[in-house]
């Protein structure tokens, strides 16, 4: 058959060849994120050093999300307006410098391999150039990362309830699923 795209394969088109698609199969929700984050090459670290920097509207989630990485053991670390909600929630949280904003910045924490979890969402220009420095030194340091609270919930979740190195196969998952 004619392929008026030379190079892209009539099957399979360019947006599926680039996309690293994965799948977690879990008896729970958090035990399936935590096996899609595994098999993406971003397993969840269990403990550390968290650093967060939410934009305004993500504020009322953070402290959700800050409690529970708190309370799973993190040592928290935020950019200065961040760690003001953080703080006034009551839970522990260092400020770190934002990039470019002096010495120690958050990418020196990154390039010194102190951060191990990043939940980062951004709005504005500056803001974004920023988030892509980080995004890239912790692409470069295998450092789990996210850029929406959902996933930072979902990440949580899978944290606590920890990652089964049990098999499970689909049939029998479905098998277990009430008939509707």
């Amino acid at each position: 058959p004619f392929n008026k795209f030379p190079g892209v394969d009539p099957i399979l088109g360019p947006e599926m060849k680039s996309t690293g698609e994965v799948m977690g199969i879990g008896a729970t929700f958090g035990e399936a994120f935590g096996k899609a984050a595994l098999a993406a090459g971003s397993p969840l670290p269990r403990g550390g050093r968290a650093f967060l920097s939410v934009k305004h509207s993500d504020r009322d989630a953070l402290r959700g999300v800050a409690r529970q990485l708190s309370a799973l053991g993190f040592k928290l670390s935020a950019t200065r307006g961040t760690a003001r909600v953080i703080s006034d929630a009551g839970i522990d949280c260092a400020v770190v410098r934002k990039v470019g904003d002096g010495r120690p910045d958050v990418a020196d924490m990154l390039k010194n391999e102190k951060i191990d979890l990043i939940i980062n969402t951004t709005e504005g220009r500056q803001s974004i150039a920023d988030s892509a420095v980080i995004r890239r030194l912790a692409l470069s340091k295998k450092v789990c990362y996210t850029t929406t609270m959902a996933a930072a919930e979902a990440i949580c979740i899978a944290i606590r309830e920890g990652v089964s190195e049990e098999v499970r196969c689909l049939q029998e998952l479905h098998a277990r699923l009430p008939v509707w």
